[in-house]
């Protein structure tokens, strides 16, 4: 009956410790905000560039007279070279800082536009995509880290999901600039299409001068006072600035006494990891290759070569039909990014997730119909397979659109975040790359509704992978990630050892 007790009030103990201070649940600090929507904004570079180049690339086919194959590699090459910047984005946050890296990434992705909007030429066009997708690459490490990094835990999702928000905005502000000036000259549409997309990566190298440096890397390289200075900003209270420091610097202190024998991050990560980084790295690595597996990208650049095969042609129209997808994608992402850290992350990701097999079923006997029909093709197929895409891409927009980037930016130690996260940032591209570049030519072996079908069976088993390997992450501090990834059998000794010494 003494053990029962004991172990009643150690559990209540052990919950009540892991609550965060009053003030965190009270209100969000504006600064905070600020800084979030700040860096969240590089993520408009990836977007604008998906929603711009789905209707570019069918411009680009028809003013250069480019082949299937070379249209998927000019879709492609971007994600592809993203890997490049994903890979290199986690050394160089840890070396220059996480400010200064989302700085590199605006120049980088601005470079890479002004190529691709000058482009006399098809070779041309892909120097500009691949500079522009080492940008890219970076961006889409650095912002949803940098946003974890400055953000309270019961803000953290909501703040985290603002990359994935902005990344929608930018698709939807993509599908406009196609519908707006398709009308134009074809030898000038597509460039002007794709080289405004300099502006926002101006925009964005300029407002970075407002932001100030993740405490946490301040504190990693053993600036403790400017530190202080940056958390007493992004606090409610300075005595909630001064708990979040100690929190920081007693967790980098237990991970350098634990790392006496000298491994560096890439062996701890991949050659010698404990079992809770092991865990970690699976969750992060599956639920990116997942996030690319389901086909959203290309689902997304290649929606008006799907609408084409089903008997739409007017330019207007297809680009019409993207924007109404924009405009359903914006609205869901929203609404996820502002009940995420109500609900948690693994309720919304498996209600996204299986959504997403629902709709990608719909949206493969929609189009198998109207593969059928040479000439009069059914109006209730083709609504059925609008209604389908853009379910598809909300029900994306709920789940792993932006739990991808919070979960991916908050789990790893402090130690290891920045390499971590690239590394499943670069699965992520890698996998983007692959799915892009090959959809159409294997659409063109088993149709696109053989290719929708193949994508919902993913979503099934990435739905029971979700469910069995994420645990949640809601209201935690990123300090106290590790122990949910600890092994349960550990936590049950460890908790038995403490109670025997009471």
């Amino acid at each position: 009956m003494a053990d029962n007790t004991t172990t009643t009030t150690t559990t209540t103990t052990d919950t009540e410790s892991a609550q965060p201070p009053p003030q965190e649940q009270a209100r969000l600090n504006r600064f905070t905000l600020i800084c979030a929507l700040l860096a969240s904004t590089t993520s408009i570079l990836l977007g604008y560039d998906i929603g711009v180049m789905s209707g570019a690339a069918v411009l680009v086919k028809e003013d250069l007279g480019i082949s299937s194959v070379q249209h998927e590699i000019l879709v492609g090459t971007l994600n592809v070279f993203s890997l490049i910047g994903s890979l290199a984005s986690g050394k160089t946050s840890d070396w220059i800082g996480r400010r200064y890296t989302i700085v590199l990434s605006a120049i980088t992705f601005l470079l890479g536009a002004l190529l691709m909007g000058l482009a006399p030429n098809f070779a041309m066009i892909l120097a500009g995509r691949v500079v522009a997708g080492i940008g890219v690459g970076y961006a889409l490490m650095i912002a949803p880290l940098y946003t974890a990094e400055v953000s309270p835990a019961m803000s953290r999702g909501f703040l985290t999901s603002l990359p994935e928000v902005f990344i929608t905005f930018g698709i939807l502000l993509g599908y406009i600039i196609n519908f707006a000036l398709s009308g134009l000259p074809l030898n000038i549409n597509w460039r002007i299409m794709l080289g405004l997309a300099a502006v926002p990566a101006i925009g964005i190298g300029l407002g970075v001068i407002a932001m100030p440096e993740s405490p946490r890397w301040l504190a990693m390289k053993g600036r403790i006072d400017e530190a202080r200075e940056v958390l007493l900003r992004t606090s409610s209270s300075p005595e909630e600035a001064e708990s979040k420091l100690q929190e920081i610097v007693a967790a980098l202190e237990a991970a350098a006494a634990a790392n006496l024998d000298g491994r560096g991050v890439w062996k701890e990560l991949l050659f010698k990891p404990s079992r809770p980084v092991q865990r970690m790295l699976v969750s992060a690595v599956g639920i990116n290759f997942f996030m690319q597996a389901s086909g959203n990208d290309a689902v997304i650049y290649y929606c008006p070569e799907v609408f084409k095969s089903a008997g739409i042609h007017n330019k207007k129209h297809l680009f019409g039909v993207n924007v109404i997808m924009g405009l359903a994608k914006t609205f869901f992402c929203l609404l996820s990014a502002l009940y995420l850290d109500k609900f948690g992350r693994r309720p919304l990701l498996l209600l996204g997730c299986s959504g997403m097999a629902v709709s990608l079923v719909g949206l493969g006997v929609g189009t198998m119909i109207l593969h059928n029909y040479s000439t009069s093709r059914p109006v209730w197929a083709i609504v059925l397979s609008i209604v389908a895409v853009c379910a598809d891409v909300s029900f994306f927009s709920i789940g792993l659109g932006p739990i991808t980037w919070v979960y991916s930016s908050e789990i790893f130690p402090n130690r290891l975040r920045a390499q971590g996260s690239s590394l499943a940032i670069s699965v992520n591209r890698l996998v983007s790359g692959v799915v892009s570049m090959s959809f159409l030519s294997v659409s063109k072996e088993i149709t696109f509704a053989g290719v929708f079908f193949v994508l919902a069976g993913i979503m099934v088993v990435a739905t029971l992978f979700f469910y069995w390997f994420l645990p949640e992450t809601k209201g935690l501090s990123l300090e106290e990630m590790q122990s949910i990834f600890e092994d349960k059998k550990k936590i049950t000794n460890d908790r038995e050892t403490e109670m025997q010494a009471t």
